[in-house]
């Protein structure tokens, strides 16, 4: 239960800055649970782990350009992070430079919109309305105005700007309900003709939804994992996705985690036999060593920071001692981690 026991070296080099040159053309670690063996191999050698009748489940939630660079009437740059919208419209955000961005503050963005601080929060966040013409956006135009004129969030560890690019390729081919703030990286893999040739391969497909939220940026701060908590997150677990997994696994085949945001998606919406229901809410599932896993049978996943509730989630399904023996392997021969980076298949 020590937080100390998901720590690993990596050199900043694996670090992936960018995606690989074609979405499909990542390398894939594949992980044997009941043996330990691992296997160096390709993403577009899925469909030799995968067997007619497994069923691959996607996240699809888009992640919102929500990076906002702009000036305050002072002349001095300013930057919001949305983070969450709340039900009157208003954003929590990130802000910078936060002491300057009190209450009454406002910050000049580009196509003709400003952010208004209503509030700091205790969080230390402040909560902005967006404004043009000193009117609030309706929902339709706040969508418009932010693919407009806002930045893809790219984590952390990305050590650059987002560009052109990443509009494409931070976002999965799955991409459909806007509220994400960070993508589900293990969907960034997949393109349409992939998914075509694997549901002709007899790979059954469906779709849930986690929207991402800032709580994975956030560090573990407890060193004994039964005092962490996920921030929680909205999901949505239609009733057609439970039934087409209640079919699958009766028939005998392997509900495949794309994520861990779709993997704490299903184990929320399964009961205790494994059985899915539709479900539409939060969820603060927290996986931790000891949980029983109920929905999901295999994982597709990145490879996550060290010490991360990610790494927990993933070292608790797949087995610590395995897990972390395959990530200092993938370390050894080069394979590139974060959000952009390779994946990993536990099976």
């Amino acid at each position: 239960m020590s937080l100390s026991d998901y720590a690993f070296d990596l050199p900043d080099g694996l670090i992936a800055q960018r995606p690989a040159e074609r979405r499909d053309g990542s390398r894939m670690l594949v992980l044997h649970r009941d043996s330990g063996a691992v296997e160096d191999r390709r993403f577009a050698d899925l469909g030799e782990v995968l067997a007619p009748g497994d069923a691959l489940v996607f996240n699809d939630t888009r992640v919102v350009p929500a990076r906002l660079l702009g000036r305050r009437p002072t002349g001095g740059r300013a930057e919001l992070f949305l983070v969450e919208r709340y039900p009157d419209g208003t954003w929590s955000a990130l802000a910078r430079p936060g002491r300057t961005l009190r209450a009454g503050a406002e910050v000049v963005l580009d196509g003709g919109l400003t952010a208004h601080v209503e509030a700091v929060e205790d969080s230390g966040r402040r909560r902005v309305r967006l404004l043009r013409d000193g009117a609030p956006l309706d929902v339709e135009a706040e969508e418009a105005a932010l693919e407009e004129i806002g930045r893809m969030p790219l984590p952390p560890y990305v050590d650059r700007e987002a560009d052109a690019a990443d509009r494409e390729r931070y976002q999965t081919v799955f991409a459909r309900h806007r509220g994400a703030v960070a993508a589900p990286t293990a969907g960034l893999h997949f393109t349409p003709e992939t998914v075509e040739r694997l549901r002709a391969a007899g790979v059954v497909t469906a779709e849930v939804t986690l929207h991402v939220g800032y709580g994975t940026f956030e560090p573990v701060r407890a060193d004994d994992l039964r005092d962490h908590r996920v921030a929680a997150e909205r999901i949505e677990v239609s009733a057609e996705t439970a039934a087409t997994l209640n079919g699958v696994r009766q028939a005998g085949g392997r509900v495949v985690a794309v994520g861990t945001t779709s993997t704490r998606a299903l184990e929320t919406a399964a009961d205790a036999a494994g059985r899915f229901s539709a479900v539409s809410g939060p969820t603060d599932l927290t996986v931790v060593p000891g949980y029983r896993f109920r929905a999901v049978d295999a994982l597709l996943t990145n490879f996550h920071l060290p010490e991360s509730s990610l790494l927990v989630l993933t070292a608790t399904f797949g087995g610590r001692e395995a897990v972390m023996e395959a990530y200092r392997h993938a370390v050894r021969q080069g394979y590139r981690f974060y959000s952009y980076g390779d994946c990993m298949l536990i099976v």
